[in-house]
């Protein structure tokens, strides 16, 4: 979610009347209800299409008002239990976070870049540290949105340490990939707690009972779909190669490395294909089965939200991610054409003009210039569609497929906790990490 214009006033956020939306409500137990996103989606469309136009003119500066207006959009539009939720960060403070970000990385940046040149080991640790901050950004970006978010005049809040944080997640990470992904459901347990354990709306703490061995079990099909294939391709390929002839065919090098190698492993051309194929099966099973992931790990998140008696229950279906992502498919799919057929046209016919009138060495400079533009168009075309179709939709569906109860949790709660800087939201932004 993204910025807002810290000069002029906040634009203005269409809300459907709450009576008149309260009056097609359903009628729910004393303490449960729902959540209602009231934002419409053409309103939507359109500021973020005038927000793109302006990214592309400022050359990237107006982003930070962008993904304010986003935020105070969506926000604003969000209801919980007959009130709407607030955003009250400011451009200028996404601006001001990203500027003292780049002080601090541009100098780590030339640092690793001169070691990196005496130290071929330095690149793995700059590799790492920056993986490290990435994690810390991501909490302190997620702190500063917190305390940008009010309801009912109390704002929430995040406490815990940024880098206890990333050392988690880089952890995590190690024992997803030494078990191949098998490790994610716990890894993502771990951080999840973390984070609501630290979480507070005004006095009342939030909490995260999310299972991980629940989530395992919920994704072990899916996995064996996806690893078990490659895996088993990987094992083909290594039960089929006589490791010591192979060697020996490499170290003796000649033109028909190949040859030589399929003289003395004759069974590995078969398994090569095998990897192949199966490695050709996970890609398009990951790609197909991907809405499926999405909506699991939402609602289990969801699920397992708590502030203090108030707790949350998912019913997102799968076919709602399906339509979300099928949708966001087909509009690139039509944009790609349309914008491919104007983007020849255009270049053609500039070429054209400027080789009619100077030659061909400034028709060649016009014409990169004009693929350059055409990049940067089409690239803020495709965000745009992803942050309408994919980001919106899936804020609408967290929201709206989410049933709560006890509310009367939140209705003694008291004002506590500070606005935090946002130096994190420009770490993140800096490092390419950031979320809305």
């Amino acid at each position: 979610m993204t910025a807002l214009d810290a000069a002029a006033p906040p634009p203005s956020v269409p809300i459907v009347p709450q009576a008149q939306a309260a009056s097609a409500a359903p009628e729910r137990p004393p303490g449960t209800g729902g959540v209602r996103f009231l934002g419409r989606e053409p309103t939507y469309w359109r500021l973020m299409i005038r927000g793109a136009l302006l990214v592309a003119v400022t050359l990237g500066i107006y982003r930070f008002w962008l993904a304010t207006d986003q935020r105070r959009f969506l926000w604003g539009n969000t209801e919980i239990a007959g009130d709407t939720l607030e955003y009250t960060g400011t451009a200028r403070e996404l601006l001001i976070g990203f500027l003292i970000a780049l002080a601090v990385l541009v100098p780590l940046n030339t640092a690793f870049f001169l070691a990196a040149i005496d130290a071929g080991l330095v690149t793995v640790a700059t590799f790492l540290l920056l993986a490290l901050f990435g994690h810390f950004a991501i909490y302190r970006a997620r702190r500063y949105r917190l305390t940008r978010t009010v309801f009912r005049g109390v704002r929430l809040h995040q406490t815990g340490s940024a880098w206890l944080y990333a050392v988690y997640s880089m952890l995590g990470w190690v024992a997803i990939i030494a078990t191949f992904g098998l490790a994610y459901p716990w890894a993502q347990a771990v951080l999840e707690r973390y984070k609501m354990h630290h979480t507070h709306y005004g006095s009342l703490r939030g909490r995260f009972v999310g299972s991980g061995t629940r989530l395992f079990f919920q994704g072990l099909i899916m996995w064996l779909l996806v690893m078990g294939p490659l895996l088993l391709g990987v094992l083909v390929l290594a039960a089929g190669i006589d490791w010591q002839a192979l060697t020996a065919a490499l170290s003796a090098g000649g033109d028909n490395v190949w040859s030589q190698i399929e003289s003395t492993n004759p069974n590995v051309g078969g398994a090569v294909a095998f990897m192949i194929l199966a490695g050709i099966w996970s890609f398009l099973a990951a790609g197909l089965l991907y809405p499926v992931f999405q909506a699991m790990m939402l609602r289990w998140w969801v699920s397992g939200l708590r502030f203090g008696e108030m707790s949350a229950t998912s019913r997102l279906r799968t076919g709602q991610m399906y339509g979300v992502y099928l949708a966001f498919v087909g509009i690139v799919f039509v944009y790609s054409l349309a914008a491919g057929m104007v983007a020849g046209i255009l270049a053609a016919a500039a070429t054209l003009l400027f080789k009619s009138f100077t030659g061909n060495q400034i028709a060649e400079i016009a014409g990169v210039v004009i693929g350059a533009i055409g990049y940067v168009v089409m690239m803020l075309g495709y965000s745009t569609i992803y942050q309408v179709i994919v980001r919106q939709r899936m804020w609408r569906l967290s929201f709206e497929t989410a049933e709560l109860s006890g509310l009367h949790a939140l209705d003694n709660v008291k004002a506590a906790g500070a606005a935090s800087s946002a130096f994190g939201e420009g770490l993140a932004d800096a490092l390419d990490v950031g979320g809305l």
